[in-house]
């Protein structure tokens, strides 16, 4: 039974892709040999089994593709957008020199509660403060992981001053394709894997890590869920084997998480802070 989210009907996508995100971080944590990085190669291995559905991307081959489309000169300021943005903003400059000044930018979608999406500050300042040291900069990359909705993406860029805007390129690593086009229309934006289709009837992201951790669903004043807390969901992702996945999920949770149960309160100053949410936007398309 769904814990709660029933503004939010099951996404039923022809095409659904499964950014792993898991199995290396499991494995660096737990050990290559536990039972947790054990169970994190089960799911994906069962995930990446429906061939005719479901599209398991490494990191390795996203940030390929995106090095494809260089060269560029390295960044004066390269903002990523969240932990997410940050960690692919390094990952892509290993592998390409393009951004040796990161700053995280605390930035994400929440739920609204009516079935929509408004964006959130999930630091103490707000998005305009955080974006301050861009003004001068000569010129400015912002990175994320996925341009899914858009929204996160589209809505730093349209708070950056227009001089700013001018001289910024965005990168992320996946993205539909039409939110990706919403994007180009505020600055050009490089992405690894396009996804044709129409966003959630056609084709729709999702982290690894999101289905087994409390972090991909973000509510106002509550703690976030993770996927398998709304069961309907995996029902509609993997309908053949949503049983098994639920299962898994629950298990790896328990290993992963077991300090944090869905009624604890979140930390003064974190990013489940409702005194830490400073930022309001628009809704998702």
């Amino acid at each position: 039974m769904a814990v709660d989210g029933g503004a939010y009907a099951p996404p039923t996508p022809l095409h659904l892709y499964v950014h792993d995100d898991l199995s290396d971080e499991v494995a660096a944590a737990a050990g290559e040999g536990s039972v947790a990085a054990g169970l994190a190669r089960e799911l994906l291995t069962l995930l990446a089994a429906d061939r005719e559905r479901v599209r398991v991307l490494t990191l390795a081959e996203q940030v390929e593709r995106v090095a494809a489309q260089g060269p560029h000169a390295p960044f004066e300021l390269t903002l990523g957008i969240g932990r997410a943005g940050e960690r692919v903003a390094q990952a892509l400059h290993a592998r390409t020199g393009w951004f040796p000044r990161v700053r995280r930018v605390g930035l994400t979608r929440e739920e609204d509660g009516a079935g929509g999406y408004r964006l959130v500050s999930t630091e103490g300042a707000s998005l305009a403060a955080q974006l301050e040291a861009t003004r001068n900069c000569a010129s400015l990359a912002v990175v994320d992981d996925t341009v899914f909705s858009g929204l996160t993406m589209s809505g730093l860029m349209e708070a950056l001053d227009a001089e700013a805007r001018a001289r910024t390129r965005a990168f992320c690593l996946r993205g539909v394709a039409v939110s990706v086009t919403r994007v180009a229309a505020l600055c050009p934006i490089t992405v690894g894997v396009a996804a044709p289709g129409r966003l959630l009837d056609e084709v729709s992201f999702i982290n690894a890590s999101g289905l087994v951790r409390r972090v991909a669903i973000r509510r106002p004043d509550r703690p976030p869920l993770a996927f398998f807390d709304r069961p309907e969901w995996i029902r509609a992702w993997f309908p053949t084997r949503h049983a098994d996945v639920l299962a898994l999920c629950r298990r790896l949770n328990a290993l992963l998480e077991p300090a944090e149960p869905l009624t604890s309160a979140a930390p003064a100053g974190s990013p489940r802070d409702p005194a830490a949410r400073t930022a309001r936007g628009r809704r998702a398309p």
